[in-house]
């Protein structure tokens, strides 16, 4: 039979959380030794046995492990009796699974890899460790928790992550081999399942979709030319021997490569907008490219490196300046844009002449985003509209260019709070099937194996022991 340590330690169980959470089901324990004659006056009891395996016996500190780490993952005891008997029960049988695919996998020759599991304790293991300051403190919590050793807990925790690993690619391998197959599920079982766990389901987070149209700011003629010619005088320096990283340090516009000497790093095809990248990977090495425009401005380019799939390359920016003219009249343009909408222009037509394609900004998002994830203009401006409002509001641009203003038509509006049935009705009856062709699995594997649950050993009662408090 397998060894298995008690949990105890707040600390150590608060930075466990998420690796118990990782590496469920966990290894069966062995009873624990009793005392030679004389040793203490105290009485130890027996670790009294639950269920038994084929060969493996299940004991009652195993049953009590596993519950602690269920309330470990955040499940919520019953408070009466009858329920927590119940969970308790529904424990022992998942136990008892777990063993019957273990011994299954033995018949498949199913085997994990050292390898694969130690890369995984290690990982494990050091997300653990990081919590402690020091090794001093990490050692105690260890003691406490009856863990012993750092080392004898990696082995506690590469057994817990073999063993889940095996019973995975069992059930893969008898999935692969037609053993495991859907059940039929009628919508009673459905609306059965749906009102069982419903109370306990995450809620839905209010949700909106919208159609957008983004307006920037465009820089008047003249400023476009005085920012062309700069460049254009900036590549003759660099023809007739100027330093380019020099030159880039000192009048590039690109906050992002400037302080480098224009250093974009190593750039895949098509990570730039359309002109740039034309020239990114036309030129050879070491060759300037002539002035290029993008939204952005005016660019120098030369490619240091090239490989098959992308190249090392740098570049110097010169932007037109934008000032409070150019502001305004986006921000009339706008205005033109919700007067537009409003008065039935197809939205289409809309963007076609209004929005920043060349920036590469996004104009229709109809899948629904959480109302908490929208950036905070976007929360602001779209707060109780609904379906079909058109709302316009400024964003923050970049260094060249102050702001933006985008034209939102929303498209629909979701408030926040209990799945429906409906919601959720084809995603229960896909689980329901797959549960009730694991179901028949171990049906069989329970007909070919002994088992014995011993019901009159299942004394837990809430709450459980101290050793078994919840994670803060």
């Amino acid at each position: 039979m397998r060894l298995r340590l008690a949990f105890s330690g707040a600390a150590l169980m608060a930075a466990l959380a998420p690796v118990l959470r990782a590496q469920v089901p966990v290894p069966v324990a062995a009873p624990p030794k009793l005392q030679p004659p004389g040793a203490s006056t105290q009485a130890i009891p027996l670790d009294r046995i639950v269920a038994v395996v084929g060969d493996v016996i299940i004991t009652q500190s195993n049953l009590q492990e596993r519950m602690i780490q269920k309330r470990a993952e955040g499940l919520r005891f019953p408070d009466d009796s009858t329920g927590f008997r119940t969970l308790v029960l529904s424990v022992v049988n998942e136990l008892v699974d777990e063993e019957l695919l273990l011994h299954k996998a033995k018949d498949l020759k199913i085997e994990v890899p050292e390898a694969d599991v130690n890369s995984t304790v290690d990982k494990q293991y050091k997300e653990v460790r990081k919590k402690f300051s020091s090794d001093a403190e990490f050692r105690s919590e260890l003691a406490k928790a009856g863990y012993g050793t750092p080392e004898e807990y990696k082995k506690f925790v590469g057994d817990g992550i073999k063993r889940s690993e095996t019973i995975t690619r069992t059930i893969r391998k008898l999935r692969e081999e037609g053993k495991i197959t859907q059940a039929n599920i009628t919508d009673a079982e459905v609306a059965e399942a749906y009102e069982r766990i419903k109370a306990t389901m995450p809620r839905r987070e209010a949700a909106v979709t919208w159609r957008q149209i983004i307006i920037t700011p465009k820089p008047s003629p003249a400023a476009k030319e005085f920012a062309r010619v700069k460049a254009e005088s900036l590549l003759a320096e660099l023809t007739s021997g100027g330093d380019f990283e020099k030159l880039a340090k000192r009048e590039s516009q690109d906050p992002g490569s400037k302080d480098n000497g224009g250093d974009l790093g190593w750039t895949r095809r098509g990570k730039m907008v359309p002109a740039f990248d034309r020239w990114l990977f036309a030129l050879a090495p070491g060759v300037l490219s002539p002035v290029v425009e993008t939204p952005f401005g005016f660019h120098i380019i030369r490619v240091d490196r090239a490989q098959p799939a992308e190249v090392k390359a740098r570049h110097i920016l010169i932007s037109p300046k934008i000032d409070s003219l150019d502001v305004a009249r986006a921000k009339l343009e706008a205005d033109s844009v919700v007067a537009a909408l409003r008065g039935a222009v197809p939205f289409d037509s809309l963007a076609k002449k209004h929005h920043d394609y060349a920036s590469g900004e996004e104009t229709t998002l109809l899948t629904p985003f959480p109302r908490t994830q929208l950036p905070p203009a976007y929360q602001q401006a779209f707060g109780d509209k609904k379906a079909r409002d058109v709302v316009e509001f400024p964003i923050a641009g970049n260094t060249n260019v102050p702001s933006k203003f985008v034209v939102a038509q929303l498209a629909s509006v979701e408030e926040g709070g209990e799945m429906t049935l409906g919601e959720v009705k084809e995603r229960f009856r896909a689980r329901l099937a797959e549960e009730g062709g694991v179901k028949r699995l171990m049906e069989s594997l329970r007909k070919a194996t002994y088992v014995s649950v011993r019901k009159d050993a299942l004394n837990l009662t809430p709450p459980l022991p101290p050793t078994a408090a919840p994670v803060p």
